[in-house]
């Protein structure tokens, strides 16, 4: 099999080959760190975070580069995000950048999104913004005027081939910064003079400024990866003008193609709009966190194909949460009974269906595009399954439990992130043995109190991670199921 992928730039499914065996770089638009991030973030970082798992799975080694903006990106009335952070906080800019870039971190570090190889800051790539901005003036691709310098977009004839913008309709309007001194209304800034209010400053030929934001994400992705490299992604509301930008710059500095595959991600939307810090309609990883386990919200975001939008609802993740406890419930059943197994034993799979019939169709899943909503529903199949066999069989062999609980490891843990190495209901016994007496002690008093049905709703529970439980005349008592 072969992974297929939508390129955004040929707008078509194709075969992805890597520029170098065995090899993928991979460079993601990182947050501009002057806030919480939010679920829309989560929507983007998860939806990558997936794809760079099913590289490393197949045994590809990944170059994962996502940055951090910490200067230059500026909000549609010109002011710099991060100095907007700072005036609101009354912190030094750098201070909010260390701040919400730590929190950053965390929250991701929270929703098992793994750590990319490299996370360069803009701020600390400014002497080669001023190189690639000094090379693209000498190349007749920029000019400079008052401080300023500008990508003339008349001078890269391929100017929109990612977003498929013709230069001849763009007119001046929302996102595109116009100015009477530029030589065409697209026309981007790669240097901008600091006003006196400006705080983040760098000398430069033309005068203390700062970068623009297209021309970071270029010098960053280009230094650690080479022109061109295997895959740019990020969210496709940035496809312009951000990666358009991105491309042209590039392209014009090096004289080769830029990046060979654009793999994009839907917004996340509230009630079909965007969610946004803007619109002030988002809700906080951190605060979702309060609510939903980690894994319920991977699987919120990857019960969606990441090219397509999603919609938030709180009737959505709590539905994920039934699904991801219905998942840990079989897991945490299989691995109970593999505490009880003696340990010798051969794999005797036939009465579990093949593994690896579900191994194959979760691959297929996977190298379709990355079709996540397909690969959770055989993960689910395959829960099934194994609930059926654990039902049915009194004394699996070991081999058997031990097979089945790597398919969990591999597929819902190493790829989807859904299934953690170790479930919190790996107990010691003593500790298991408080926490289940606390329900029997619990599920007494609603039988005082007549109430059957809860009462009978602790038992059935507990029969579903294996947990027996049995009342006689000295009331209640509890085993492993065999």
């Amino acid at each position: 099999m072969a992974i297929k992928v939508y390129n955004y730039l040929t707008r078509s499914v194709e075969p992805f080959e890597p520029i170098h065996e065995g090899f993928v770089g991979m460079y993601v638009c990182g947050p501009t760190v002057y806030s919480d991030a939010h679920l829309g973030h989560a929507r983007l970082y998860v939806s990558m975070d997936v794809i760079v798992r099913y590289f490393k799975y197949l045994g590809y080694k990944v170059r994962h580069v996502r940055n951090i903006t910490d200067v230059g990106h500026l909000l549609d009335s010109g002011e710099d995000r991060i100095l907007k952070g700072a005036r609101l906080l009354k912190l030094e800019p750098m201070e909010v950048v260390e701040r919400y870039m730590a929190d950053f971190f965390a929250d991701m570090d929270a929703l098992g999104v793994k750590r990319p190889n490299i996370s360069p800051r803009a701020s600390c790539h400014v002497p080669e913004i001023i190189q690639w901005t000094e090379g693209l003036i000498k190349k007749g691709y920029a000019y400079e005027v008052n401080g300023n310098v500008y990508f003339s977009v008349e001078k890269f004839p391929d100017y929109g081939k990612l977003s498929r913008r013709k230069l001849d309709d763009l007119m001046a309007g929302a996102r595109v910064d116009i100015r009477e001194e530029k030589r065409h209304p697209a026309d981007f800034a790669l240097w901008k003079k600091a006003e006196p209010e400006h705080i983040m400053r760098w000398p430069s030929p033309w005068g203390e400024g700062y970068p623009g934001w297209h021309i970071e994400c270029s010098v960053m992705s280009t230094k650690y990866l080479g022109q061109p490299f295997d895959i740019h992604g990020g969210g496709l509301e940035n496809i312009f003008p951000h990666n358009e930008c991105e491309i042209a710059q590039a392209e014009a500095y090096h004289g080769v193609d830029f990046a060979r595959y654009w793999l994009l991600v839907g917004s996340l939307t509230v009630n079909g709009v965007k969610m946004s810090k803007s619109l002030g309609n988002f809700l906080t990883i951190r605060d979702a966190l309060k609510l939903y386990s980690p894994e319920a919200i991977r699987y919120f975001i990857l019960s969606s194909h990441y090219r397509g939008p999603v919609d938030f609802s709180r009737e959505a993740l709590q539905a994920a949460q039934r699904g991801i406890d219905r998942l840990h419930n079989a897991v945490r059943k299989l691995r109970l009974r593999m505490k009880q197994v003696p340990p010798a034993g051969t794999a005797v799979l036939a009465d579990v269906g093949s593994v690896q019939d579900y191994r194959v169709a979760f691959r297929e899943a996977m190298e379709d595009d990355f079709n996540t909503p397909k690969a959770l529903a055989v993960l689910f199949d395959f829960v099934k399954e194994v609930n059926r066999y654990l039902d049915e069989q009194e004394q699996p062999p070991m081999g058997t439990l031990v097979a089945l609980d790597k398919v969990f490891r591999d597929l819902g843990g190493k790829v989807l992130g859904v299934v953690p190495d170790k479930m919190r209901t790996d107990l010691d016994e003593d500790r298991l043995g408080a926490v289940i007496q606390m329900l029997l002690d619990l599920r007494q008093e609603y039988r005082q109190a007549r109430d059957w049905s809860k009462a009978d709703a602790i038992r059935s529970r507990l029969a579903e991670i294996g947990i027996i439980v049995n009342d006689g005349p000295e009331g209640s008592s509890w085993e492993l199921e065999h």
